[in-house]
């Protein structure tokens, strides 16, 4: 992580999380009967864990998030509740060093399966600079993510990557359903491949490749197409950016022809309408597709994906 946010009010969240989980999706259900329910019952840790397990597991399934949709996933507290769902269910899927809580707990649990997405495919360090400023780096990034960018499923390559070892996984914990959850891998791989080549090509002609978000959660997305992913880091969500971050930006965007200064679906945008007002630029939705909720531009991963690339080729001027 480059930096944590802090813009859900600590009340709200702490509130959410006393909800425990909701329902994810059809194959979702509350807590209580989340586990011993005759399928294979598997824990996921935030959205984009829970919906590789459900497109795999298909309907031998049933997955519960431990993330509630609109819940911020790396401020993420585990409750005794799903503390003790997750001892009783057959497998975990989480992506390690992104929600200390959840990894506290799995280390913790007899769960006989234990699928770390980070394993998976390969992390990176993503370093992001505006301006000629290095990023302030929260003291929260290092208990996070190690220096490490977690933010794998954004890059379609590496979720393929993610999705054909979860369904190797679920081969062996489950056997009896080893020729579904091949078949479902495999479909879904496809898709992501297909995925990868839309924005490939889509990215390929723009007039800027440069693009500025709020959050630094696309470096793998922009490593992978050839694009610079510019962060708004260091700076309290709460307060206005300096009049020097800001001098900083507007130089930049006018030297590499930006346009739009994104923000996510899941914290407020203050911090991104601020600096785009105070440098002529516009705003958009970039969404790191860590939740799904009412506010999404889909109804999951790939139609989210799919308006991430509209957004990005009017931002960048595809041609």
């Amino acid at each position: 992580m480059n930096v944590r946010r802090r813009l859900i009010p600590t009340a709200a969240l702490a509130a959410v999380t006393a909800l425990g989980t909701g329902t994810l999706s059809a194959c979702s259900s509350d807590t209580a009967q989340a586990a011993n329910t005759g399928k294979f019952d598997v824990v996921a840790s935030f959205y984009p864990m829970a919906f590789l397990a459900e497109r795999i597991g298909g309907s031998h399934v049933h997955v519960t998030s431990l993330t509630s949709p609109g819940q911020e996933p790396h401020d993420l507290e585990i409750s005794p509740k799903q503390i003790a769902l997750l001892q009783d269910s057959d497998a975990v899927l989480y992506l390690k060093n992104l929600q200390p809580s959840v990894d506290d707990a799995v280390a913790q649990s007899p769960v006989g399966t234990k699928i770390d997405a980070a394993s998976l495919t390969a992390l990176e360090e993503h370093g992001n600079e505006v301006g000629g400023h290095a990023a302030a780096h929260d003291t929260h990034q290092g208990e996070e993510s190690g220096g490490k960018d977690p933010h794998i499923w954004l890059d379609p390559v590496r979720y393929a990557q993610v999705a054909e070892g979860v369904g190797k996984a679920f081969e062996k914990a489950d056997p009896k359903h080893a020729a579904d959850y091949k078949k479902n891998t495999a479909a879904l791989v496809k898709q992501l491949n297909e995925l990868n080549t839309r924005f490939r090509t889509g990215l390929a002609d723009t007039r800027t490749k440069v693009f500025v978000t709020t959050h630094a959660a696309f470096g793998y997305l922009a490593e992978r197409y050839g694009l610079t992913e510019e962060a708004i880091n260091g700076l309290d969500p709460e307060s206005e950016p300096s009049a020097a971050r800001v001098k900083d930006l507007e130089k930049m965007a006018k030297a590499d022809g930006v346009s739009t200064v994104f923000y996510e679906t899941l914290v407020s945008d203050k911090t991104a309408r601020t600096i785009a007002g105070d440098a002529g630029l516009k705003t958009d939705v970039l969404d790191p597709i860590e939740g799904i909720t009412a506010k999404s531009r889909g109804k999951d991963y790939f139609s989210v994906q799919e308006a991430n690339l509209k957004a990005l080729q009017q931002a960048l001027g595809a041609k």
